[in-house]
């Protein structure tokens, strides 16, 4: 059975200039400068310290997320665990109850597992919840616990397609006025040299950003199992989904957007126009991914940010990020935890101090998450996140097709990568792009 993107019905279209109106007032906010402000009322239940956490998504990132909430809050508890695999959630589970056995509280009514898990979980009385399934499902999962009045930690990236991002853009509002918390997955916006580093270039140490160079390279990466008997389309590409762009965005949507995440935050959320790509799969053979992207995006500032990501063997990992200002440049190595891999160098120099904070950020994302349930505070990552998700998207985009790509085209792109229904069922995969054939939709 062939499976082709999606055209849905007539296009609402939304312009950059209406994009970054929307959006004003959190287009660049990074963590340290969010306020306090009233939180719904449902936080958690009254007269209780107990906060009640479902994970969604089971898998390694998925635990490692349920283990940082129950070590930010004392008064966490596990209630409620979904996953489409019951295998998945049993060794999640059973990992979890070996460092937390009492305040892992998840009986047999509440694991929940199936394509409609999420909602079950929902349902059962949660009063946060981890989102960290593959990325296809980010977008109605993270609508139904917005909808609910649930608080949500929502791991990157956020979706695989545009009308994927659109519907993160409503949900994210839907949570900024009923006071609901939205803290996002995009780490490094949590890191401490990081932040003290980008407080640095906002302040106008560097004078005004010109240009920046992002690299995301690594060695393969993610393995993959073999397809077992009796084994569906379905269930061999949700097991193996990040090789698979209808399910991943490929990776330069699910891994490199850590990277993307970076060019709009140094343009301090300053929007590409435009942007040109390129991209192939040189060794890869599994799915229809690409195991290269290298990007050039446009501002209308006149500034200009480039970014190159791969996924091949035996060869060298790079994280490095370099921005270049009026007054100076900045040298970034976020893999590396030196004070030399933090500097700016130019008219004004700085480094990140070597007796710095280097507190564990995916800790920290969740610490600031409870802080803001528990204290009255509005958290909400929502715009920025869909926009470093665009960004991501937009350069894919580009590569696929060979095509420049404006910001308004990927916002409002007609192409839909998920499914229409979901079942357990034969599904042939979406054809490898070829740049200058694969239609611009």
């Amino acid at each position: 059975m062939s499976h082709q993107p999606q055209t849905p019905g007539p296009k609402s279209t939304i312009t950059r200039r209406e994009f970054v109106r929307v959006s004003a007032g959190t287009a660049f906010a990074a963590p340290f400068a969010l306020g306090a402000l009233p939180v719904a009322a449902s936080a958690f239940v009254a007269g209780s310290d107990q906060i009640k956490v479902g994970l969604v998504g089971c898998g390694g990132r998925g635990t490692g997320a349920a283990d940082n909430a129950l070590n930010a809050d004392s008064g966490v508890v596990i209630t409620a665990m979904a996953d489409a695999f019951a295998d998945k959630l049993d060794t999640s589970l059973k990992n979890l109850r070996e460092k937390h056995s009492d305040r892992v509280q998840v009986d047999e009514d509440h694991r929940f597992v199936g394509f409609d898990a999420c909602q079950r979980l929902i349902d059962s009385g949660v009063d946060v919840v981890i989102l960290a399934t593959p990325i296809v499902f980010r977008p109605e999962h993270l609508r139904a616990c917005v909808e609910a009045g649930r608080h949500v930690f929502c791991e990157k990236s956020m979706a695989v397609d545009g009308p994927g991002v659109r519907s993160i853009l409503e949900s994210a509002e839907i949570a900024r006025t009923k006071g609901l918390s939205l803290v996002s997955g995009f780490c490094w916006r949590y890191a401490d040299p990081e932040q003290a580093l980008m407080r640095e270039i906002h302040e106008g140490r560097l004078g005004a950003v010109r240009s920046m160079h992002t690299l995301y390279n690594t060695s393969g990466w993610v393995g993959y199992p073999k397809r077992e008997e009796g084994w569906s389309d379905m269930e061999y590409q949700l097991r193996c989904w990040h090789y698979f762009k209808e399910l991943s965005g490929d990776h330069i949507v699910e891994q490199a957007c850590h990277s993307i995440d970076k060019i709009a935050w140094a343009m301090k959320g300053e929007l590409p126009t435009e942007c040109v790509a390129t991209g192939s799969r040189v060794v890869r053979t599994m799915g229809n991914v690409f195991d290269n992207f290298s990007v050039a995006y446009k501002y209308a500032s006149g500034a200009r940010a480039f970014h190159v990501c791969r996924q091949i063997e035996n060869t060298p990992y790079d994280n490095t990020d370099y921005i270049m200002g009026e007054k100076g440049y900045c040298y970034m190595n976020s893999w590396q935890r030196t004070p030399s891999d933090h500097h700016i160098g130019g008219d004004r120099p700085w480094h990140y101090p070597e007796d710095g904070k280097r507190r564990n950020m995916y800790q920290t994302e969740h610490e600031v998450l409870f802080d803001s349930i528990r204290n009255n505070k509005k958290h909400n990552d929502g715009q920025w996140m869909a926009h470093s998700t665009l960004m991501s998207i937009m350069g894919r985009m580009a590569a696929y097709t060979g095509q420049v790509v404006t910001w308004d085209q990927a916002l409002n792109s007609q192409e839909v990568y998920t499914p229409s229904t979901w079942a357990w069922t034969e599904r042939e995969p979406l054809p490898v792009a070829v740049p200058g054939r694969t239609k611009l939709i």
